[in-house]
């Protein structure tokens, strides 16, 4: 694992790169590298601790399937560590969309217990993480620590449609009434100025032909929350400061809005949109649920 090294340097992960410090990394740029305050060794070189074997349960968000973190869980695998990738209710091949929010964290929690997991990262992305939050009430004990991405938090009494701007959660009404089986499909411009925004037309096109129809109820379902804020389990946030699902201040969005209802957390950014680096750079966005995950 990680077996890159480089002279005076030992370097935990292959993607990382340096300059002097100060400088923020732009993934698109052929000159830019991460901003990394690291302790000095005496004779000038960079001390690193040693990584972790981790087990990752992914957990993913609307309009996707446990496909989504294919890339992802390849690049972990490949670094050693240990993934899975579960499927909940009314998604994948699952042809009933007439699901829960409940129904939905059984999925995972059943899967947890079938495999018998423990010492987990728990990571959910978009509305997993409301998933991830239901389900770290139920099996707190096999979790070491949970990290959002991008994902929503929900308040105690809250539904996910409560955290959208007025305007937003009127068109999703819209689209709800519109279909025949209670589900809410997205369009593709609002596919590709949401979720998208960074990738290219053709890239979009191509992601968009995995979006399937998702179940409505569980984002119009209120949550009872108050066993998930009692919890102790370590918490970390991902915030990818492209994502434009959410409108950023006034009220609403993924950093600092929902992030800080977790307390004592982790924050680690990173410079992407709400899907597209999980198919076009998806060793990027393991490195950086790693970071969130590590102790």
């Amino acid at each position: 694992m990680f077996p890159y090294q480089s002279r005076n340097y030992q370097i935990p992960n292959p993607y990382y790169r340096f300059v002097p410090q100060g400088q923020y990394y732009n993934p698109y740029s052929d000159t830019g590298s991460f901003w990394w305050n690291y302790p000095i060794e005496s004779k000038g070189s960079y001390r690193f601790s040693p990584p972790q074997q981790l087990t990752f349960v992914l957990v993913h968000g609307s309009w996707a399937d446990a496909h989504f973190w294919d890339g992802v869980a390849a690049e972990l695998r490949s670094q050693g560590h240990t993934v899975y990738t579960p499927e909940y209710a009314g998604h994948g091949i699952d042809p009933n969309k007439n699901v829960t929010h409940a129904m939905i964290t059984k999925s995972v929690v059943d899967y947890i217990k079938q495999l018998n997991l423990h010492d987990i990262v728990l990571v959910g992305h978009s509305f997993g993480g409301t998933v991830i939050q239901k389900v770290a009430e139920q099996v707190p004990d096999r979790i070491k620590r949970m990290v959002f991405w991008d994902a929503f938090v929900l308040k105690d009494g809250e539904s996910v449609v409560d955290e959208f701007p007025p305007q937003t959660r009127q068109g999703f009404e819209q689209l709800r009434t519109m279909s025949k089986d209670d589900t809410i499909m997205l369009p593709f411009e609002l596919f590709r100025a949401l979720f998208v925004n960074t990738a290219s037309t053709e890239d979009a096109k191509l992601f968009y032909k995995s979006v399937s129809p998702e179940p409505a109820k569980p984002l119009f379902e209120k949550l009872d929350l108050k066993a998930f804020y009692a919890l102790p389990t370590p918490k970390s946030y991902v915030y990818f400061y492209q994502d434009n699902v959410l409108p950023q201040g006034e009220g609403y969005g993924w950093n600092p809005h929902m992030s800080t209802r977790l307390g004592l957390f982790r924050l680690i950014v990173g410079d992407g949109d709400h899907f597209t680096d999980s198919r076009t750079r998806p060793a990027y966005l393991a490195l950086k649920i790693y970071e969130a995950s590590r102790d």
